[in-house]
């Protein structure tokens, strides 16, 4: 969960905007090529874990003079605001406290025990070390792996029925996400609403 120089400085535009709406940052994430750009910015109220449509639609219009004034990123770009959702990226320490009992995949980056994907149980947090029980085993002490944070590159909860069940629906049109595009348009799926800048 390493973020570039670049990331870094998204971050430290973006992070102040999001408290101020009373919100926690979740992810700042900029893909894609040259021309084809998208600046995701994944947050989420504390009272609910995920954020509305109106929420969303809101923290885009307040991101976007921060962002018009900054130019951070060299030409043209489409901003993604959305909700984590329900099989979420763990991104922060905390998130492995909050999550554990649910099911995780992850990449590792250095490997871990000649490890770079592994599928399990979250365990909770140690320290700076990920507590991962592997997914099948019945043991309780040596099949609990501890993996430094540094190395876990990515982390995504599994959609499972008792993952469902501890997660509520917020808006009963499933949108939950907002992605402004460039005049030049970018393309949007049913559970995306897009606006030109």
């Amino acid at each position: 969960m390493v973020q570039t120089d670049l990331d870094a400085r998204l971050t430290a535009i973006i992070a102040p905007v999001v408290a101020a709406m009373g919100l926690d940052l979740v992810r700042v994430m900029l893909s894609g090529q040259p021309g084809s750009l998208t600046l995701q910015v994944m947050a989420e109220d504390p009272a609910t874990g995920q954020l509305t449509i109106d929420q969303c639609a809101r923290l885009s219009r307040a991101l976007d003079q921060p962002l018009d004034e900054a130019d951070p990123i060299a030409g043209e770009y489409a901003l993604e605001v959305s909700s984590p959702g329900i099989d979420r990226p763990l991104t922060r320490a905390k998130d492995w406290q909050d999550w554990a009992g649910h099911e995780v995949r992850l990449k590792l980056e250095p490997k871990v025990d000649g490890r770079a994907r592994l599928h399990g149980e979250i365990m909770g947090l140690d320290g700076e070390d990920a507590l991962v029980k592997m997914k099948g085993s019945t043991l309780e002490g040596d099949s609990v792996l501890r993996l430094p944070l540094s190395h876990i590159s990515g982390a995504k909860l599994v959609l499972t029925d008792r993952l469902i069940a501890t997660t509520k629906p917020l808006d009963p049109t499933g949108a939950d996400e907002i992605i402004e595009s460039s005049p030049d348009g970018a393309a949007v799926n049913d559970n995306e609403i897009s606006t030109e800048d």
